[in-house]
């Protein structure tokens, strides 16, 4: 039996391309396949400890955009995991929400910064620099440190003594960072405690006062804070050199003639009544 002319020639190059065309797609799956076998082998699971880490960090971009309505799904988008990955190492939302604020509030960034400050440089250039620092970071976590105050700082429950929400080691944690912080202002004051009307201590907790009421306050304005500024009002006050005598000792060069021709007037009176001044 005889092929049709042409149909041998036609046929056999069309059944070789497919065979060829299906070999290189098996080829190509076979390919991918192996690649991201090989990729999950040689990415491992992170631990718990690491898969924490991972979250929080997706977290704080997150609350600072959104604060604290961001959602579970916008995190685990960031982080790059599948919601229920949230739920494998936090026992919920706030607790996630609650560590992020924790971290993203640690104050050591500043205490380095607030330590490299020469002490032996003029006070006033100190105080200048340390409000500078304290602004800065007021300002920049302005949204979280709202946050801290509802969620972790709230005032104990009625009954309890315990901080709202019951994280007793979350509020430890934020007091004790604040603590730290006044205590490194302190710092910046002792060198010149001999000068000073207030204590080291009591200087910091003004100077902190300010910068997070020009921060925080509805009177604040952030856009305009100079450190040079608030370290003038502290270590001048808004008074004059003449008034500010005055308010320390009491006493000025007008008020001291007044004295003076008083207590002579009332000397004068008192011997020309004679035995008629009282006892």
């Amino acid at each position: 039996m005889q092929s049709t002319p042409g149909t041998e020639a036609t046929t056999g190059p069309e059944s070789t391309g497919t065979e060829s065309t299906r070999t290189e797609i098996t080829s190509t799956e076979i390919t991918r396949t192996e690649s991201t076998e090989n990729r999950r082998r040689r990415v491992p699971a992170m631990a718990p400890e690491e898969r924490r880490a991972a979250l929080i960090a997706a977290t704080i971009p997150l609350l600072h955009e959104h604060g604290l309505d961001v959602s579970t799904r916008q995190i685990a988008h960031a982080a790059g995991v599948a919601e229920g990955t949230i739920f494998g190492v936090f026992e919920s939302k706030s607790q996630l929400v609650v560590c992020s604020v924790i971290k993203a509030l640690d104050p050591q960034y500043t205490l380095d910064a607030l330590a490299a400050i020469d002490p032996a440089t003029d006070l006033r250039d100190r105080v200048a620099r340390t409000a500078e620092l304290i602004h800065a970071r007021f300002t920049e976590h302005a949204h979280l440190m709202s946050a801290a105050r509802k969620l972790i700082l709230s005032p104990p429950e009625p009954g309890t003594g315990k901080p709202a929400g019951h994280d007793q080691d979350a509020h430890q944690r934020m007091m004790s960072s604040r603590q730290k912080l006044h205590a490194a202002v302190a710092e910046i004051f002792v060198p010149d405690a001999a000068r000073l009307r207030v204590s080291p201590d009591r200087a910091a907790r003004i100077l902190l006062l300010h910068c997070g009421a020009d921060a925080f306050g509805p009177f604040g304005e952030p856009g305009t804070f100079h450190g040079e500024d608030l370290a003038a009002l502290l270590l001048d006050g808004i008074l004059t050199s003449d008034d500010t005598r005055t308010i320390l000792t009491g006493d000025s060069p007008a008020s001291s003639d007044t004295h003076t021709h008083t207590d002579t007037h009332t000397h004068n009176t008192e011997t020309d009544r004679g035995d008629q001044t009282p006892c």
